[in-house]
């Protein structure tokens, strides 16, 4: 078995491990999720508080509105396996473990609390090396009087190791929540540069649009979309979706997608046509 092979089980496994260790054994865990249901509007005004509707900071690719309290943190991993579901046939994709042994595409993402409502950003992507720092400032959470949660979004990403082909973004999230059990987004993000590529100066300006519906206590389901309403638009628009658990403080994603991208620029770049790639999101809150 060759090492990247190795690699791919043991990520694979360890990951199952959120779906099998009992849920007392993270933070924000089953006690605090009945917590949270019993607490009502009191834990609606506590930045730390697990939301139901909303358990994790990103849809699949696109930006919520969950808030992170000051001085707690988040760590979440993406990974998107190289292989084309829509390329060859079942067999063929299965003799290649629908992906897995055909290499990946990972990022590292870290979050910190360093103000009340206020997020610091830095998440790198194995896709020319990209770093991405960015800020979000959480300033409507929506309540009896206010119909909608925003979060404002303020940032910039460059390649090769943020020496090359900067492209700053600015944008919003908009979320609204029914209950405990769906959250709906809407996404309006502006992005520099996106042809930089090509040595051409254009921009990109879509509408990313998501929801999650949580099936059960623990259980979502997740999709969103990103078209793009002017500017540089390649290909296709980005689009994913997947199945979600929620495991205390961790949330495990399978996903699937029409692009490996997950930068604001890149999803602004869009998916590739006849495409879908495998892969998954794990995040750890510490707070």
């Amino acid at each position: 078995m060759t090492r990247h092979i190795f690699v791919r089980f043991a990520s694979i496994g360890v990951l199952g491990l959120a779906f099998l260790v009992p849920h007392s054994a993270f933070a924000q865990s089953a006690s605090s999720t009945s917590a949270a249901s019993q607490a009502g509007a009191t834990a609606a005004d506590d930045d730390g508080g697990l939301q139901l509707a909303q358990p994790d900071f990103r849809i699949v690719n696109l930006p919520t509105t969950l808030r992170l309290p000051v001085h707690g943190s988040s760590f979440q991993l993406t990974h998107r396996f190289n292989g084309n579901l829509r390329r060859g046939s079942f067999s063929q994709n299965a003799s290649n473990l629908f992906g897995l042994d055909q290499g990946a595409v990972v990022g590292f993402e870290y979050r910190f609390g360093i103000a009340r409502h206020l997020q610091a950003i830095a998440y790198r992507s194995a896709i020319d090396k990209t770093f991405q720092f960015y800020g979000k400032y959480d300033a409507l959470r929506q309540s009896e009087s206010t119909p909608v949660g925003l979060s404002a979004l303020v940032s910039v990403e460059g390649v090769n190791n943020f020496q090359d082909r900067y492209s700053p973004a600015l944008g919003v999230s908009v979320s609204r929540t029914a209950g405990d059990r769906l959250a709906l987004y809407v996404t309006p993000i502006w992005v520099h540069n996106t042809a930089g590529v090509l040595h051409i100066d254009r921009d990109t300006f879509f509408v990313g649009v998501g929801g999650r519906l949580r099936m059960s206590a623990t259980v979502y389901v997740v999709a969103e979309s990103s078209p793009r309403l002017t500017g540089y638009s390649p290909d296709q628009p980005e689009y994913a979706f997947g199945v979600e658990k929620r495991a205390g403080g961790h949330t495990f994603q399978l996903t699937f997608a029409n692009s490996q991208g997950t930068t604001f620029g890149q999803t602004a770049r869009g998916g590739f046509p006849n495409a879908l790639f495998l892969g998954f999101n794990l995040a750890r809150k510490f707070f």
